[in-house]
Parts: structure tokens; C-alpha cells; sequence
């Protein structure tokens, strides 16, 4: 794996490009009309017995269910009232609930509805409710928007909504016409889900909805839509970045930054380590103008848009004349599924009848018992804006007298007289324990767990946002100062880290990394999590870097996530390209909230914000429910998803693999005609694969280097190959060098790698920008060459670039450690130079091969000592 580029070099671009106050922007002059009536809300928030009766410390795990009081409850509003929409926070919940409903009602009475449905699907859902043949449906956010629904009596919400204007788009369902009323009912599902939600109904009258944030600089983004606009026309590059800078989210986009996007887009960095990384657009840099290459209208058509693809299987009807799509399933839950297996989806039972790679192909099973589909999806932290309300609540509420707090309660939240003493109760029952954080509060709990370890939680109502961030920050932290590999959980509600084999109480300070550090210890940590390899696959897609080989056909995740880690570890040696640095952006600006975390950290610091630190025996009743979370992320830890195993599985390590096989069994177990059958692909020489397009050409150089006239002919399918030579160069997108005594057509974008590796002499009149340094140019060329041949010897490789055999076999050693390539004997080996180094390229070797290219005699493994 290439080195990555250091976290400080990171940083300042990260700054230099993202950061707060950037510029000025030149708003266009607008007139605001304010036609808008306050819309009229009755809220009502029902807390079920068993929630209220529940010690928060058995919050989810006792006895009796809080659904037992939920499900009865629904029921008799449902059937009270012709329609009615329920809203719930995930997709299993919907189906899991609708399910419920109706065998507690003993009827169809409402249908799930939400995404992993197929539009029909939720079209005939809706249809059904309009026509009253159901009562009520159960929905994600798929029905917040403006969709016509109808006349919707009653909205009720599980849980408390994701932000205020979650909720109210929700609640503004029911009565979704002018004048009328907006009746909705929330049902929090434990006792500290109540304070959020007393928060939230208080902020939905008042209309204060979260601000509205616009993603600044967006590359991925700013990729496609280069690509789609170059596809139609050819720009001038200085209209382009006009253009673009009138857009909101690039009004302060460099320069600079634009352009490194039209370096990655024209094939500056090297696709030859990647091969999915083919330029897309013609950058002429000394006309200065962007055109479309071949095949970039079908790319940015088909991978369009900024919906990143999570892997999902489609759902189809069997034996249908036409395919008829019945909605989606997670990757994950098909792995789990048998042909056979039946599955409820939409409130409706599946009979599994086929698997393919890319779909499930099913037949209804009315009446039979079906597993419920779960699906893995990404919940958005809590709003800053909310995190603020609820502790400003908090506060208050401690600070009044009880009847007050009650009577505030009952008139300015929604919530009844006896919800209202329960949140009072559960409040009081924090502060015992040593204190309620809220807006100006900041509690740190240290207790020890059921083995001894210490286990430390910052409770704080500011949202995962910050907590993400300030836990990851603290973490690396707590391994620099103490050598410690804490484990780390967070949440809307603050996070958990545990200190394995310590005896003393941590210091809390560890958990406070100074303002001004904090942004460098997060980026630290990110390049090696998972969230980062996730942000960058999506990147990367929508950056048109991993696209789609066909329209409408989905490619299994465990590949995508295959390709994208190809592609970082790519990336990842070049600190400027682009879809590493918004892969940054995304998560320090869009996921996380590190300015607000530094703003809460400098606020510790100057004691503006107060911190508590508290040493229990057993966890207070906000800690409890942080460490149920805990528990459970945890519980699972060592199994790993079977798609994560499967990908995996692919990157083996070579070295210890041919010291288990040994290089004979190696040797034997390829097919030497499969191999020359490779390479004839890797070189093109295969008539499928031979170029057709002046553009084509130029991706060749790119992919296979350095060739002349013949050997361009041999690897052309199309007339008059000169003329297509002669074009490309006299627009300078190849070059001629001399080579070993040879004229050689070279890719511009490669022309400074030949100069410092060969210290051949360069054409006049280059760009400036294609001529700086390159770090390895040497091992660059012999990477590349073993990536696109079969098993070569130095000798060979010498010859080619009129080199010194020593030098090249120095070269090659470098290139060994640098690549996983790795020496190894083959057929062509007895024709080989006394004293050359054998060489085989990794991608040759395993990646590329065909399993023909594997002899079926399993012979040669039995052979070894090991086995």
C-alpha cells in the first residue's frame, strides 16, 4: 500500500479550499414576498406505560415491550379515524410495524411505505388509502414531501422525529390544505426520547426549523457535471469556471481547485495503476479548451446524479412477461436469504424463486410467515440547532419549581400532566447522579464496568455531529499520550470510550484535546476508518471515476467497495486529487461539525462552558442509556458482514501465500497458454480489445506506455492509424521522444516521467503544469509494464529502455516492495539470459487471470511440506 499523504499537507488544503469565510460572494439582487400563513398544529405526546414504567437502565430490555401499549393504542386511532398516516425512523420499523397492525387487527388495515419499495409498488399503497380500501400506511421519510396523498386525517409520529423540520413535514401531512388543522400525536419510545420530543413540538410551533446549510465546493459534484457539460459541447475553460462560480455552492471555488478537477478528468494522474481511471474529457492546455471524449455522454447519462448506490438487490416478480419490480433488499439480507425463504416486504409475503447476481426474483406466498428485510442505513445526527434546544430545556426545567415545570410543560410542549412528571422524575434523577448536561453543561461520568475496565462517557445534548468528531479526536489522543487503544461509541447523546487494563480513573482531560489541535487529530484518524473508504466509494462514483458498465444494471457492493479500494490506494499517493479531498470535505463539513466542536472546546477552555465530572458505582440514568448503545454496537463486533468478508478475501497477501504454496506450486498452477492469452489482452494485441478511435489511442499510451509506429498498428483496428498519430500530436496530446534508440509516441500527460526516469530531451512549448518532478519515475515505468505483461525478465525490460541490467534490477527490487509484484519462474523462464530476474506482476499473476488459466490437476498443492 502507497504511503498516504501526511495529515498536515491534508489539512491545509482542506482548509485553503473548504474553509469558513472564504471570499465574498456576490449575491444577485432579489425581492423576498412572504405570502405564508402560520400553519395551525395540535400536538399531542403520549408516553405508553411501559415507557414510563421502565428503569432506564433495562431501557430496552425488559420484560414487557413498550410496543405492547403502542401497538393497541394505534390500532384504536387508526380505526377511529379514515386515514391516517405513521411515521417511524427506519425501514425495518415500518415493515416490522405494519406487520403488527394488522394481525393485531385481524385485518389489512395499513401497508408499509417506504424507499426499498418500487415506485409501483408505492403508488398502489397510496392509491389504496386514497380509495379507503386501507386505513392507514407506515412511512420513512419516503412521505414527508409534497406528494398528493390526499385528505389525511391524523399523522402520528414513533419516536421522536429526526429534526424540527422533519417533524413538521410530517405533522403537516394530516390537514394538508389551507386553513386546516394539522393533528398529530408523538409517542416517545423511552423516558429520554420525551425531552427530545417535548423540545422538538415547542420548536415546531415556533416555526424554528434548522438553517438550511449549501454544500460548499462539492468536487465529485463539480466532476459530473464537467463531464456532462463537455459531452455536448467544447468550452472554453475560462467560460467553464464562469459558469460554474455563478452556481451557490461554487461561488468560491479556485481556481486551482477547478482545475485539479480537469487533471483528474483528463487523465493527468495514472491510470495505468488503475484502470478505471480513463479520462473522460479532452483537456488542450494550450488552447485552453474541455471537449467530451468518446463514451463520456453514455457515462455521465448513466451514473447521473448524487443518490449513492448502498446495494441494493432489486426485487422481481417471477414468471412475469415484463419485469415487474416489487421493491429492494440490503446486500447483506440476501447473502442470508436461501431460494425458498419467504420474506414480508410492503406488508406482503415473498417466496424466494431465484437468486441472481443482481436481483431476487420472487412469487407472492399471501398467508405464510416471512422474515423481516432489514436494511443498513446511515441516520443523520442530530441538528446543532436541536442539540441547543433540548439542553436549553433541560436547563430550565431543573431551574423551575416542579408545579412550574409541569404547568410549562402541559401548555408550551404538548405534553400531558403525567408525561410531564415523568420527565421531571427522569431529569431529577440525573441530577442526583451528579448532573444534567444541557445547552451550558458538559458531564463527563467515569464508572467501571462488569469486568473492572473504566468505561467513561461525555454526556452532552449536542447531536452526533460533534460527538463523532470530538470522540475520534479524543481517542487518538488517549493512544498518543498513553499508548492506549481505547475503544470508542457515539451518539445524539454524547459517547462512550472504554479504557481496557487501567487501574486509576482516566483523566477526563484526555477527552479534551485543545480548540486548535482538534481538526488535525480528526484527519489523523479518518483516512483509516471505515467511514472514510464508505465517503470515498461514493466519491469516487459520483465523481464518474467507478461508473456503471451498464445502464440500469447495479454491480454487487463487495465490488464496488473492491474497485474503490483499488482506487484510494491509487489516490491516496496524491494529496491534490480531488476525490480524496472532498471525501474529506464531505465528512469533516457534511457528516461531522468540526467548527462547532471547536467552538464547544474553547468554550471548555475558557470555562464559558461548564464541565461536571462525576465518579459513580453504576451508570446514571443518561449513561445507561448511552451504554445500551454501547453494548449493542459492540455485542456483534467480531462478525464481520458477508460482504465485508467476501471483499476481504480478495486482497490476500501474496508474499505469504507463495511462502505457504511455494514458488513451484506457483509455477505449476498456470496455464502458460492462458497467460500468453492474458497478455495479448493487457497489450491490446487481442482484436477485442484493439483501439478504434483517436481517442482510444491516447487511453492506450496512457494504459500501456511507450510504443511505436508498428507497434501501434499492431494494436489498431481502424484505417489510417497515421493520420489519427499526426492529429494527436499536433494537438498535443502525444508526443514523439526517442526511446533506446527509437521514435516512440508518448502520452502528453506521461512526457515528465520519461524525462526524469530515461533523461530524454523534452519538445518545446509543453504546459508548465505536466513538467514538475516526479517522485518515483523509474518505478512508475516498470510498474506499469508488469501490470501489462506476462512474466518478463530484467533483461527484457532493459532492452526496452536501453538501461543497464544492474540498474533495472535495482529498480525492480524497489518496485517489488512498492507493488506486491513478486519474482517467480514460469514457462519463458528457460529462454531467459543467464543471471536475469524473473518477474511477475501481482495483477498478472492472480487479479487478471481467468480461471482457466488455473490447471484443474490439484497435484501440485499436495506436493507441499506445509500441507
Amino acid at each position: 500500500m502507497p504511503a498516504r499523504r501526511p495529515a498536515a499537507a491534508i489539512e491545509a488544503d482542506l482548509h485553503d479550499e473548504f474553509g469558513a469565510g472564504t471570499g465574498s460572494i456576490d449575491y444577485r439582487p432579489v425581492t423576498i414576498v412572504n405570502a405564508s400563513e402560520a400553519k395551525p398544529i395540535a400536538l399531542k405526546i403520549e408516553l405508553p406505560i411501559e415507557a414510563a414504567v421502565r428503569s432506564d437502565r433495562s431501557d430496552r430490555s425488559s420484560d414487557r415491550s413498550v410496543w405492547a401499549s403502542i401497538h393497541p393504542r394505534l390500532v384504536d386511532l387508526i380505526r377511529s379515524h379514515d386515514s391516517t398516516l405513521l411515521f417511524v425512523n427506519s425501514r425495518r420499523l415500518a415493515e416490522r410495524l405494519a406487520g403488527a397492525l394488522n394481525e393485531l387487527a385481524g385485518e389489512p388495515l395499513v401497508r408499509a411505505h417506504h424507499g426499498s419499495l418500487a415506485r409501483e409498488t408505492r403508488s398502489e399503497v397510496e392509491a389504496l388509502l386514497k380509495a379507503g380500501r386501507i386505513r392507514g400506511l407506515v412511512a420513512t421519510s419516503s412521505l414527508e414531501l409534497g406528494i398528493d396523498m390526499g385528505s389525511i386525517d391524523l399523522v402520528v409520529q414513533i419516536e421522536a422525529p429526526p429534526s424540527v423540520a422533519g417533524g413538521l413535514q410530517r405533522i403537516g401531512r394530516a390537514g394538508h390544505r389551507a386553513g386546516a388543522l394539522s393533528e398529530g400525536i408523538i409517542f416517545p419510545k423511552f423516558r429520554g426520547d420525551l425531552v427530545a420530543c417535548a423540545a422538538i413540538a415547542r420548536a415546531m410551533h415556533d416555526g424554528a426549523v434548522e438553517a438550511t446549510r449549501c454544500p460548499r465546493n462539492p468536487l465529485d459534484v463539480l466532476a459530473q457535471q464537467i463531464v456532462a457539460a463537455a459531452a455536448m459541447d467544447k468550452w472554453d475553460v475560462d467560460d467553464l469556471f464562469g459558469v460554474f462560480s455563478c452556481a451557490a455552492p461554487y461561488t468560491t471555488v479556485s481556481r486551482r481547485m477547478f482545475e485539479g478537477v480537469l487533471d483528474m478528468l483528463s487523465g493527468r494522474y495514472p491510470s495505468d495503476e488503475f484502470a478505471e481511471l480513463r479520462p473522460r474529457v479532452t483537456w488542450d492546455r494550450i488552447r485552453q479548451t474541455v471537449t467530451g471524449r468518446e463514451g463520456a455522454r453514455r457515462v455521465a447519462v448513466a451514473n447521473a446524479g448524487t443518490i449513492p448506490d448502498r446495494g441494493l438487490y432489486g426485487v422481481f416478480l417471477a414468471g412475469a412477461a415484463r419485469p415487474t419490480r416489487v421493491g429492494e433488499l440490503d446486500e447483506e439480507m440476501v447473502f442470508e436469504t436461501a431460494v425458498g425463504d419467504t420474506f414480508t416486504l410492503g406488508a406482503s409475503t415473498w417466496r424466494v424463486e431465484e437468486i441472481a447476481h443482481d436481483r431476487v426474483l420472487v412469487s407472492p406466498a399471501p398467508g405464510e410467515p416471512g422474515k423481516m428485510p432489514f436494511w443498513h442505513g446511515d441516520r443523520p445526527g442530530r441538528p446543532l440547532e436541536l442539540g441547543y434546544a433540548i439542553g436549553r430545556l433541560m436547563r430550565e426545567l431543573t431551574a423551575l419549581p416542579r408545579a412550574a415545570a409541569v404547568d410549562r410543560l402541559v401548555r408550551n410542549h404538548d405534553v400531558d400532566a403525567a408525561a410531564a412528571e415523568i420527565l421531571l422524575g427522569y431529569l431529577a434523577d440525573q441530577s442526583a447522579a451528579g448532573g444534567v448536561p444541557d445547552d451550558r453543561t458538559i458531564v463527563i461520568e467515569r464508572c467501571r464496568d462488569e469486568l473492572g475496565d473504566w468505561r467513561v462517557c461525555l454526556l452532552s445534548p449536542l447531536g452526533s455531529r460533534v460527538h463523532a468528531p470530538w470522540a475520534m479526536a479524543a481517542v487518538a489522543r488517549i493512544r498518543r499520550e498513553n499508548g492506549i487503544d481505547a475503544e470508542v461509541m457515539w451518539g445524539d447523546d454524547g459517547f462512550v470510550v472504554r479504557f481496557p487494563d487501567l487501574e486509576a480513573a482516566p483523566d477526563p482531560a484526555l477527552l479534551l484535546p485543545a480548540a486548535d489541535d482538534v481538526e488535525t487529530l480528526v484527519i489523523q484518524q479518518l483516512g483509516a476508518t471505515s467511514l472514510f473508504a464508505a465517503r470515498f466509494r461514493e466519491t469516487a462514483a459520483r465523481a464518474l471515476l467507478l461508473p456503471r458498465r451498464r445502464p440500469g444494471r447495479r454491480m454487487p457492493l463487495w465490488q464496488q467497495r473492491k474497485r474503490a479500494a483499488d482506487l484510494l490506494a491509487v489516490a491516496s499517493r496524491f494529496g491534490s486529487f480531488p476525490a480524496v479531498l472532498e471525501t474529506y470535505r464531505e465528512i469533516l463539513r457534511d457528516d461531522f461539525d468540526v467548527p462547532a466542536l471547536a467552538d464547544t472546546l474553547r468554550r471548555i477552555s475558557t470555562r464559558t462552558l461548564r464541565l461536571t465530572v462525576v465518579d459513580s458505582a453504576s451508570p446514571s440514568p443518561f449513561a445507561a442509556s448511552l451504554l445500551f448503545s454501547y453494548v449493542a454496537n459492540y455485542i456483534y463486533d467480531g462478525d464481520a458482514p458477508l460482504a465485508e468478508r467476501r471483499a476481504q478475501a480478495l486482497s490476500v497477501n501474496q508474499a505469504q501465500l507463495r511462502e505457504l504454496l511455494g514458488d513451484a506450486e506457483l509455477r505449476d498452477l498456470l496455464d502458460p497458454l492462458a497467460i500468453d492469452s492474458v497478455e495479448r489482452q493487457l497489450q491490446h494485441l487481442d482484436p477485442r480489445y484493439q483501439v478504434r478511435t483517436a481517442d482510444g489511442l491516447h487511453d492506450l499510451l496512457l494504459r500501456i506506455g511507450d510504443l511505436d509506429a508498428a507497434e501501434i498498428a499492431e494494436r489498431s483496428a481502424m484505417s489510417g492509424i497515421e493520420a489519427s498519430v499526426d492529429e494527436l500530436e499536433r494537438a498535443q496530446r502525444i508526443v514523439r521522444l526517442p526511446i533506446a534508440g527509437h521514435s516512440r509516441c508518448v502520452a502528453v500527460e506521461d512526457v515528465a516521467r520519461y524525462r526524469d526516469a530515461l533523461a530524454v530531451d523534452l519538445p518545446a512549448g509543453l504546459p508548465a503544469k505536466l513538467l514538475d518532478p516526479v517522485s518515483d519515475p523509474g518505478g512508475d515505468l516498470v510498474l506499469r509494464y508488469a501490470r501489462t505483461h506476462a512474466p518478463f525478465t530484467s533483461r527484457e525490460l532493459a532492452i526496452r529502455y536501453g538501461l543497464a541490467t544492474p540498474a533495472v534490477e535495482s529498480i525492480l527490487r524497489g518496485s517489488n516492495a512498492r507493488a506486491g509484484s513478486y519474482r517467480a519462474s514460469s514457462a519463458r523462464e528457460g529462454t531467459a539470459a543467464s543471471g536475469s530476474t524473473p518477474m511477475c506482476c501481482a495483477c498478472c499473476a492472480g487479479d487478471r487471470l481467468p480461471g482457466s488459466a488455473v490447471k484443474s490437476s490439484r497435484s501440485s498443492l499436495t506436493r507441499s511440506p506445509d500441507f
